[in-house]
């Protein structure tokens, strides 16, 4: 689904740049431009540079450049659909989908927004003002909080009465129904579904609210929490509480702290770690994780993340190899947690953060810690228990490194640490905790990294019929290759040529040079479209071509065409923009290039969207293969 082209020329031109830049970074006339601090990284000096005649800006330091919703997509980490609604809704500006069914289902979410928000500011009001609030607020003192923080993460107060806020909202019993806010009793009423609770908000990453999580006050009846239920606008698994807050010290700080209570959220942010999310109410899950990639690599988690054992610890490394991130957890001292810390020692839940360990290392540490070592006998079982947890981690390096740890601390020999290892297999994960094949961003997974940018997965016996190509003879023509060929995977560069041979109607039309990164598919490519069939691409071809040629001829393919043309012309695109952002960097004027990058991005997100569209296809494909030899 996107927005017609027409509706986001009207946002760009409705919209000041220099005033939306300058809400994240002061910005000072420089001649006819304006000159400031990057917002996207750390510097002293500035080399931030905005054109708003133009509508674009370039920093000279980290070469971040674009137009204002690019500004926007990358400061609010948004998608381009969400960057030009955001910007639409600051302009006032209602706008036009391709989908109207989607565009009606947007409108649907909208209103719905509106409705909680009207919610968040109706329950906090009545607890800055409401004299039934006073035990409400009473409470909150007790924990710390003051009226900059109640402000700050507009906390609440839902009276213990049945129907006021529905009575204040007065909108349909669907809408109630659909946010979570009403519920109908016994007798066909609509009541609050809140009711007696110090309410804490809980909003998406871009601000907008969600649901709400309560808490009963001290000696009054009910569950201690009581959390929305899930709804059109709030899915608990994928939801973190504060990472509306939270994201633009994450991304600055390159790293995010996550907890188990709202509280603790705060309590981190009272600390100074304005880094902190938490789950609201499930474990960590890897929507979770996915959503925290976008911001940072490094994970730390402020609970006991051993609880759980071993299912759960093989979920995190899965998770850590996946998503390249690295999970971290903290030691808190005994009987605390972050809110009661961030209140009696700030600088010692800072210190926490600083020191948290890796996640093995944490588990190991634990182990060993508990162990008597005084005995020959003690020294020997902390080294059998601490293996065991060692056991668990999927990397044989990182296994190794951990078993000479143990060793050197348990006074044992490390040979025979790595026996026992031996002896008994590791677990392995179940398929759901395995790592999967990513295809949202033209990567197949982890493996052996493929001239093309693809990769394959740990290569099977020689003789398999879904190994990797071996195709790296020199016979190929043309300058050699700088260093030694990697096998060819499953990439969409192969895919393209098995389509080439079985269903060539399907993708000829759309296929160029320039869609091949990888030398070898690229002689495959020009030996196929230069013959009528692949007999006719095998005359005269090099052995490690026609291997090659014959193989992909007897592999049968059901890959969507589709599919195919649009990885390709993702990872063309991403190729031209890194090339293209490369000559701006050399150039006496890089923000010259802003318009074409921004223009090539615009492109790559239609293609790597969630509904990828090929509407301007022809267009890109036209400038990619006229304009091949500025960034191949």
């Amino acid at each position: 689904m996107g927005i017609l082209d027409e509706d986001v020329a009207r946002v760009r031109a409705a919209t000041d740049i220099v005033q939306v830049i300058g809400q994240h970074t002061q910005l000072r006339k420089v001649g006819q431009r304006w000159s400031g601090l990057c917002p996207f990284h750390n510097e002293k000096s500035p080399s931030f540079s905005v054109n708003g005649q133009e509508g674009l800006y370039y920093c000279f330091g980290c070469q971040k450049s674009g137009d204002v919703i690019t500004f926007v997509r990358e400061i609010e980490h948004l998608d381009f659909v969400a960057a030009v609604e955001w910007l639409a809704g600051r302009a006032g500006i209602t706008l036009t989908y391709t989908d109207p069914d989607r565009g009606e289902g947007r409108k649907r979410k909208a209103r719905l927004f509106e409705v909680m928000e009207r919610s968040v500011d109706w329950y906090h009001r009545r607890l800055l003002e409401g004299s039934d609030a006073g035990p409400a607020r009473a409470y909150l003192r007790s924990r710390g909080f003051d009226r900059a923080m109640v402000d700050e993460f507009k906390v609440g107060w839902a009276p213990d009465r049945w129907d006021e806020l529905v009575k204040a909202l007065r909108v349909p019993d669907a809408v109630l129904t659909d946010t979570g806010l009403g519920l109908r009793n016994k007798a066909g009423r609509q009541q609050d579904f809140f009711r007696g609770r110090v309410l804490f908000p809980i909003f998406d990453d871009q601000g907008r609210p969600v649901a709400f999580g309560g808490r009963k006050l001290p000696d009054t009846e009910g569950p201690k929490y009581q959390n929305s239920r899930e709804n059109a606008l709030y899915n608990k698994s994928a939801t973190l509480y504060g990472l509306n807050w939270a994201k633009a010290d994450i991304v600055q700080s390159n790293e995010v702290v996550v907890c188990e209570g709202y509280t603790d959220v705060i309590g981190f942010f009272r600390a100074g770690l304005p880094r902190a999310v938490a789950t609201c109410g499930t474990a960590l899950t890897e929507e979770h994780i996915r959503s925290l990639k976008r911001f940072t690599k490094r994970v730390v988690l402020a609970y006991d993340a051993d609880d759980a054992g071993q299912n759960a610890a093989e979920r995190l490394y899965a998770w850590e190899e996946k998503y390249e991130i690295e999970i971290h957890v903290i030691a808190m001292p005994p009987g605390s947690d972050p809110d009661e810390l961030s209140r009696s020692a700030p600088e010692a839940l800072v210190e926490a953060v600083r020191t948290a360990k890796p996640f093995l290392a944490f588990r190991v540490a634990r182990v060993l810690d508990a162990a008597d070592t005084s005995t020959p006998e003690g020294r020997a079982r902390a080294a059998g228990a601490a293996i065991e947890v060692v056991r668990e981690h999927p990397s044989p390096f990182m296994r190794d490194q951990y078993v000479m740890e143990v060793a050197g601390f348990c006074r044992v020999d490390e040979q025979q640490l790595r026996e026992q290892l031996a002896r008994a297999p590791r677990p392995k994960p179940n398929a759901e905790q395995r790592p999967k094949r990513r295809r949202d961003d033209g990567d197949p997974g982890p493996g052996f990294a493929s001239a093309s940018g693809g990769y394959v997965d740990d290569a099977p016996p020689i003789g398999d019929e879904h190994s990797p190509y071996s195709y790296d003879d020199d016979d190929l023509g043309g300058p050699p290759a700088p260093v030694q060929a990697a096998p060819i995977g499953d990439s969409a560069e192969v895919e393209a040529l098995r389509l080439l041979v079985h269903r060539r109607s399907e993708i000829e039309a759309w296929l160029r040079p320039v869609l091949f990164a990888d030398r070898r598919t690229r002689i495959a490519y020009e030996a196929l479209s230069e013959a009528p069939d692949v007999a006719g691409a095998l005359v005269g071809a090099s052995p490690g071509l026609g291997a090659f040629l014959s193989r992909i001829s007897v592999e049968e393919t059901s890959s969507d065409t589709t599919d195919v043309i649009v990885r390709l012309l993702a990872e063309a695109t991403a190729r031209a923009i890194a090339g293209t952002e490369a000559e701006a960097r050399r150039s006496e004027d890089p923000l010259a290039y802003s318009p074409i990058i921004g223009w090539l991005k615009l492109r790559l997100d239609e293609l790597r969207g969630d509904e990828p569209s090929m509407e301007s296809s022809p267009e890109l494909l036209a400038w990619l293969d006229e304009n091949s030899s500025e960034f191949s």
